[in-house]
């Protein structure tokens, strides 16, 4: 079994323990996504983040994409738009790693 990581949640809930190796891949492409996009809705974000992956991901990737997005805010590295409708995510006050 390879090395995990426990995800946070912004409202204090509890994380998932996913594998690392997944999480990484997952985070990055989420990153990259921002990056090129800029703010996008989080229904975009789950389709960009799926067709980058597809073929190449073992796991439902809408599942991996919710779960480290929901992660990413808590870490302050992503944030929602407030007001937002529907939820746009964009790159958050804290520079990514």
């Amino acid at each position: 079994m390879g090395d995990r990581i426990l995800t946070l949640h912004p409202r204090g809930k509890a994380g998932s323990n996913i594998d690392k190796v997944k999480y990484e891949k997952v985070r990055a492409v989420i990153l990259e996504v921002l990056q090129e996009c800029g703010a996008i809705t989080l229904k975009d974000l789950l389709l960009a983040v799926d067709e980058k992956l597809s073929g190449n991901f073992d796991g439902s990737i809408g599942w991996y994409t919710t779960t480290i997005k929901l992660d990413l805010e808590a870490r302050g590295e992503i944030e929602c738009v407030p007001g937002s409708k529907p939820q746009t995510v964009r790159l958050g006050p804290m520079p990514p790693e």
